[in-house]
Formats: C-alpha cells, structure tokens, sequence
C-alpha cells in the first residue's frame, strides 16, 4: 500500500495545493466536502461560503503518468446563498454540506449540492459556439426594425472561446425541519435520498414539490429524544437498500420493499461495546461521523471518533475489521471535550478496488489502511514539502514514554489543523484531501 519498506508499496508524492496561503483563513473559504466524479476527470469541492469549485484534470496530462495527478479550475458558480427562515427566526447558512455526482449520460455533468436546507440540482455544461447572423436581432442582442429587413439570412455557429455555464435545473426546499446531513443518489439513478437529524426523505429527480418520507425516528414527545441520524447512504447496486448511522454507534439497514415507511430495519450492526473502555465520553465517541458502502456492495464502512469499522453486510453482530485512527488520543478526551474538538466529524473513503482505506485525523494528518495486508501509514498535507513528486515520509505519533528522532508528540499536534474530508480518484491512486482551506492532491509515485 503505501510506505518505506516492501517492493509492492505504493509511495505518495505530492501532486498539486489549491487555495491561499495566507494563515488568517477567511471562514467562507473554508471546504466542507469534497467529491471526485464517477470518471475521476472531475473533482467537486463546496465550502462554506456557498460556492462549488470544480477541478478538471488535464487530458493531455492523463496519459503522462507522473502528472496525471493534476487538475485544474474548470468551473466556479455561487450553489447556496444565506437565507432567512422568518417563522422561525433562524438564519439559514450557505455552507454546502454535501455534493453528490450523478453519472454522466450526455455531454453535460449535473451534481446534486446541499446546504442546511436545500437541495438544488446543478447542470454543468460547455459551449463554444455561439449563433450569429439573426434576421431580428443585432449582433449586440438589440431587436431590428423589422421593416429594414430586406433578405433572409440562414443564422450560423461561429467558435467562440470554451464556456462552462453552470445552471441549476431542479431546487428541492422545504422538505427538511432539522440540518441535512446526508445526500446519496440511487443506483436508479432517478431517486435519491436526503437525510437530517430525524428524518430522511425519497426524492426524484424530476419532481421538486413533494418527497416520501421514508424513515422517521421523531418521538411525539422530543424530550424522550435519545438519538439522531448521522448520515445516509444508498447500496451502490440494489436500489431498494439504504443505510443510515446513529448518534449511538449503530447502522441500521432498511429494504423499501418491506413497507413504505422504514421505520423497522431489516438488519442492526452493532458492536457490543468493551467495558474496559467505558468512560464519561463513551456515548460521544461511539457516535458514527459517516458510513460508506464498498463499490462491491459487499462491505460497508463506518467513521466514528476513534476508529474506522469495515461491517460484513451479511454479519451484523460486530464489524470484520477495526482499525484505530489515532488510539494515542484517548487519554486525551477530557481536553478534546473541552475545546470541542470531540465533536468533529471525520469522513472516510475507499479506494478503487475497495482494498484500502483512507481517513482523516489531527494536524493535518491523514490515515491509509491496507486491508489486505493490515499495514497502516499516516502522511502529512503540509506545504513544507509542496515540490511536485516529492515523496510524502511517513509520520509517527509518540503516545508516552521517550520520543524517538522522527516522532511528534501528542502534546504538540494542532487540534485546530484538521482533515475532516477526502475523497480517492474512483479508478487511479490519485487522492483530495481537504485541509482548512486547502485542497491538497496527492498521487502515487511512478518510477
């Protein structure tokens, strides 16, 4: 996978950073997801401003192998502006908080992008042609007299400079009482699903005034609230299955064919929890930031504070595989408890072929675990080593007792340096990673 030793290891060299450098980050610019398309050709980044950012990787560079790792501005639209609720005095933010790529059936590309709210459906198309020689309109857009109009002109399409419009075609509000959290479009590709606090809806993708309600875990009696929904996600091949996670570490999975409201799961994984382990933040660090299927559909993984479970789907009683993040940070919950930081919600992802996976931890540092051969590795994105193909060196966090020379301490990580979001090119070992306002992009090293 990735590392020092071992002929089949992949190395990371850095590839390319978006983003300013300035230390004093403006709160709009900071990125909160992050989404490569199902090509990989495109790379989807929205942040908290509202805006969306699309990167494309350059054709020419595709096939020289060392660069194919970079990507370039394709296209930069304002998805959600701050928005008012006057019923219930409440401001609504633009920050987007998800973004999800439809896949591409003609030469435009739509994404689907979220705030607290509103989910609008974005067509991302190219023009460079434009029609010239109308018989009532000037070059300038003004209308003719039509009495000067002595002969018929056939208009043409003259080139013109590429153009990517971005345009937004469907826009589905008022379906959401709490925060979304969650979008994921199904395998139909004509439905997709929303997901808040307690509710999660059934959409098409044609129709923005009305959407099923599909699970629902309100109590008619709020103060009797002991769970929320923390994310959402469609099976990537049988289009009748969802998942959703919960605040208390479980994942429940729903069939729609069972009933039209999936209020009773079809299956509960769930792992009993150690009693050695228990603790005050227990509750808090068991509750599941993001839950991701495997492209087989086989497997399904999930986030939570401390570690990243892979669940067999056919299994539910504990997860196949557990991986521990950053362990060394356990002793050190009461002062991540207070500076909130306990609260963060990391997001994890698979590569291609479904055999490693990747997540984020403090200090900029992110996490790869091979599932095969059970190695794991923890890389930086810093800009000290921002040259391009330079070989990202492994990181190593010293727990207790005497640090070694290569070795940082916990006591000196920045907790205010965090990689909450990646995403993994769906075809190459290509990788995005979200510092605060950085967009960081790595590849492997081709020798």
């Amino acid at each position: 996978m990735a590392g020092a030793g071992g002929g089949n290891d992949i190395q990371w060299c850095f590839s390319q950073v978006k983003g300013a450098v300035d230390d004093d980050v403006a709160e709009a610019d900071i990125i909160s997801t992050v989404e490569f398309n199902h090509s990989g050709e495109l790379l989807a980044t929205g942040d908290k401003g509202g805006r969306v950012v699309i990167f494309q990787q350059e054709q020419e560079n595709k096939i020289q192998s060392h660069s194919r790792g970079e990507y370039n501005v394709y296209s930069t639209f304002q998805s959600h502006e701050p928005e008012f609720d006057y019923l219930k005095s409440l401001e609504i933010e633009e920050k987007i908080n998800k973004i999800r790529w439809l896949p591409q059936k003609n030469a435009a590309q739509f994404l689907l992008s979220t705030n607290d709210k509103t989910i609008k459906l974005w067509k991302i198309s190219e023009r460079d042609k434009r029609p010239e020689g109308y018989n009532l309109k000037e070059e300038d857009g003004r209308y003719r007299d039509p009495t000067t109009v002595t002969t018929l002109r056939v208009p043409v399409f003259r080139p013109m400079d590429l153009m990517v419009e971005a345009s937004p075609r469907r826009i589905f509000a008022n379906a959401h009482t709490y925060h979304i959290n969650s979008i994921s479009i199904n395998s139909d590709y004509e439905t997709y699903l929303s997901a808040d606090d307690l509710r999660i809806n059934l959409w098409h993708l044609e129709i923005t005034d009305r959407s099923f309600n599909i699970v629902d875990i309100k109590p008619a009696n709020m103060e009797e609230l002991t769970e929320v929904i923390t994310a959402a996600e469609f099976h990537p091949h049988s289009c009748n299955t969802f998942v959703y996670s919960s605040s208390k570490g479980t994942i429940r999975l729903c069939d729609m064919r069972a009933s039209a409201l999936c209020d009773r799961h079809s299956k509960l994984f769930e792992e009993p929890e150690d009693p050695s382990n228990r603790s005050f933040f227990s509750e808090i660090i068991s509750s599941i930031s993001d839950v991701k299927f495997s492209h087989s559909g086989r497997y399904m993984m999930t986030r939570d504070y401390l570690s990243v479970k892979i669940w067999d789907l056919n299994m539910e009683n504990r997860p196949v595989e557990t991986y521990q993040v950053h362990e060394y940070l356990r002793s050190k919950l009461c002062s991540l408890y207070e500076n909130d930081c306990i609260f963060d919600k990391f997001e994890c992802c698979w590569n291609g072929s479904d055999s490693v996976v990747m997540t984020g931890s403090y200090n900029n540092f992110f996490r790869m675990f091979d599932r095969n051969t059970k190695r794991d590795i923890t890389l930086e994105a810093s800009r000290e080593n921002n040259k391009p193909r330079t070989v990202l060196k492994p990181r190593k966090v010293c727990a207790s007792g005497k640090r070694k020379k290569d070795e940082i301490s916990v006591d000196s990580l920045d907790f205010n340096k965090k990689i909450l979001h990646t995403a993994w090119h769906p075809k190459e070992n290509i990788i995005a990673v979200a510092t605060t306002n950085n967009l960081y992009i790595f590849q492997d090293k081709v020798n």
